[in-house]
């Protein structure tokens, strides 16, 4: 079973290798930070916010409008890193922060997670459909943490020696042991007591599902574009492996401004500093792309490369365009 979780959907499919993917058992749900950003809005009192450390978004805007409608929120520490890793700052905001441990049985309570299997397994059972896998990847965007250091700044930076050479993808997956620096993730494997998931950022989930469409992969060199509710990620692709790489916020690409950070990209110009400056997480280049032969297109917000004069083509790995992060979880499985 595979499921990707973005800031608007949660793509889940359950994989039988011994049919076509086509068969598989597919859902497209509302993400959990939405679920639990509702949730956190319907609440007319003082809250407390328990759980796991997951994706903030929408979470964050829920909980700033919680206060400034002079209600207190009390989360605990592992929650809170949702709103940020340093805890110093989401004190700042005016969030009170106790151990995991306490309990504020007095409040009404929010529980934060990223998964929730119990969920995925009841909806999957109103059709008679059993959770028997044998594996479980999970992909979520995590951009990773150090002291002192942005996380925009580090992410790319954990990009780039990942990159020292060239890399297909799927090695962006991890079968064991999540790097400590991951909260997200780390907080993923920790909720899922029993399993030993395969992780992956959503991104880079996404990039692989899409090198597995028909048409995709009968190229050599590829522009692989997923423009998400929240990001942007274009990775260079030159005979199945990764060349260079950027990532920007979604509502700061103009159609003119995202063929700009393309052609870049694949003349290796692009500069980390020139998409970070501009609000940006950055990019990393080795070099120049042989010869561009169109952008793959994923993500819901693919329509923005339609103001474009690119040559696109959109990605749909097993038919299905809404499934390109768990087909990419899959690949990686298997080529584990």
């Amino acid at each position: 079973m595979a499921v990707d979780i973005g800031v608007g959907t949660q793509d889940i499919m359950l994989y039988d290798s011994e049919d076509t993917i086509e068969n598989s058992f597919k859902m497209v749900m509302p993400s959990p930070t939405r679920i639990i950003a509702e949730k956190i809005r319907n609440h007319h009192n003082d809250i407390f916010i328990k759980g796991s450390t997951m994706g903030g978004g929408p979470i964050n805007k829920a909980i700033k409008n919680h206060l400034d409608r002079g209600y207190k929120v009390i989360m605990t520490e592992s929650a809170a890193i949702t709103v940020r890793d340093d805890l110093d700052r989401v004190r700042q905001f005016g969030i009170t922060i106790i151990p995991d441990n306490e309990k504020r049985p007095e409040l009404g309570s929010v529980e934060l997670k990223d998964i929730d299997l119990d969920a995925i397994e009841g909806a999957f059972s109103k059709f008679d459909v059993e959770m028997d896998f044998d594996e479980l990847g999970i992909a979520v965007q995590d951009h990773g943490y150090m002291p002192g250091m942005g996380d925009r700044n580090f992410r790319f930076m954990k990009i780039k020696e990942k990159l020292d050479v060239p890399r297909s993808p799927e090695e962006f997956a991890y079968h064991g042991d999540v790097p400590e620096y991951f909260s997200r993730m780390n907080a993923v494997v920790k909720s899922l007591k029993g399993y030993k998931p395969t992780m992956m950022d959503s991104k880079f989930a996404s990039v692989c599902g899409a090198t597995c469409d028909d048409y995709v992969k009968d190229l050599e060199s590829y522009i692989v574009m997923d423009i998400g509710n929240g990001h942007t990620l274009a990775a260079a692709c030159e005979e199945g492996k990764i060349i260079g790489v950027f990532e920007h916020h979604t509502r700061a690409l103009t159609p003119d401004k995202l063929k700009s950070l393309v052609l870049k990209l694949e003349k290796g110009t692009i500069t980390h500093e020139e998409v970070h400056d501009d609000g940006g997480h950055g990019a990393w280049v080795t070099g120049p792309m042989s010869k561009c032969e169109c952008i793959v297109a994923t993500g819901p917000l693919r329509e923005l490369l339609k103001k474009t004069d690119l040559k696109v083509h959109n990605a749909a790995p097993a038919g299905d365009v809404m499934m390109t992060g768990p087909v990419g979880l899959i690949k990686s499985i298997i080529r584990k």
